[in-house]
């Protein structure tokens, strides 16, 4: 809901399809139909919420496909953040209004409260690099919504949000702090990937800033706490059978010994198997690997791996899709 101001002066309020079904269903039932606006009110406890609003954006990523995107959903409508005193917030009727604040929507509001818990992160764990904040941000960030189900697409008619709208979840920023396990990436991770995406030695170096690039092992399987599988456009259906697998690393960011298991949802008609599904940690900072196997046919869905021990959820969603929306050549 939107309160704004008309070229005449009057304030009107802009609601969305289905609140103006209701009001104008009202307005049909009576005759004697009555409206009132109320200024000044902060409503608490709404519910269900989070949800993923229409605007927010979507994947798969046609630039890079391999990665799945969006990685991390947070507050985005409505936010109260500062504005330049010199330009006008409104204009109501033919008077500009000014105001050191104003309420404003969209993926740039989203954004700094990301950035901010990057930086909190990084001021807890200074001697994380980028890709493990990012990684805890992500692992750590919730799909439930207050009510404790799923969290919602607007955008979708208010089903259960896929991944390649909501990312890996609402973003938490208590959890983030002690995410457990991290995947963790180096440049010559991403110089494998730029070389599997064939990007020239001269692209490559513009990128890293360095002439020592090696391309001798080309990989599109980043190791990013996500996972995203594609089967052609051409191909959907309920008999064929693919095979994706993946390759991961973790390193153990919390308690020096402790024994991780892993969980998938049910992706319906496929099968998700994890190998190994328990790894055991010795030390800090201990890394250890596993596969990750999809099979199934040619359709759509999506799903979760969870590594759980005694303390710590680190939660990677699972997706498969299509090619056929991709401007992308495999």
């Amino acid at each position: 809901m939107a309160l704004v101001g008309t070229e005449n002066g009057s304030a009107s309020i802009i609601i969305n399809p289905r609140n103006g079904e209701i009001v104008k269903a009202y307005i049909k039932s009576n005759s004697d139909t009555k409206a009132s606006m109320s200024f000044k009110i902060t409503a608490l406890g709404t519910k269900p919420a989070p949800r993923v609003d229409v605007y927010s954006s979507r994947g798969p990523s046609n630039s890079c496909p391999f990665v799945l995107k969006p990685d991390i959903t947070a507050p985005g409508t409505s936010i109260l953040a500062a504005w330049p005193p010199n330009l006008e917030v409104a204009l109501f009727g033919s008077q500009n209004l000014f105001s050191n604040f104003n309420l404003l929507t969209g993926t740039s509001m989203a954004c700094p409260h990301v950035a901010g818990v990057g930086a909190l992160l990084k001021g807890t764990h200074p001697d994380w690099s980028p890709a493990a904040i990012r990684s805890a941000i992500m692992t750590t960030s919730d799909i439930f919504d207050n009510t404790k189900k799923l969290i919602k697409d607007i955008a979708d008619d208010y089903k259960p949000a896929s991944p390649l709208a909501l990312g890996s979840g609402h973003v938490n920023p208590n959890d983030a702090l002690d995410p457990g396990l991290v995947y963790d990436v180096g440049v010559q991770d991403y110089v494998n990937l730029l070389c599997a995406l064939n990007f020239t030695q001269q692209n490559i170096t513009i990128i890293t800033r360095s002439s020592s690039n090696n391309c001798s092992k080309p990989s599109l399987d980043l190791n990013y706490p996500s996972f995203i599988a594609f089967f052609s456009g051409n191909d959907s259906s309920n008999e064929s059978r693919v095979i994706w697998e993946f390759q991961r690393t973790v390193t153990n960011v919390g308690e020096g010994q402790t024994i991780y298991n892993a969980s998938v949802t049910p992706i319906k008609g496929f099968n998700v198997s994890i190998i190994p599904s328990k790894l055991v940690f010795k030390e800090e900072n201990e890394k250890l690997s596993y596969k990750l196997r999809i099979e199934g046919p040619s359709i759509e869905g999506f799903g979760y791996l969870t590594w759980t021990d005694v303390k710590h959820v680190v939660r990677s969603p699972i997706v498969v899709t299509t090619t056929a929306t991709l401007n992308f050549n495999f």
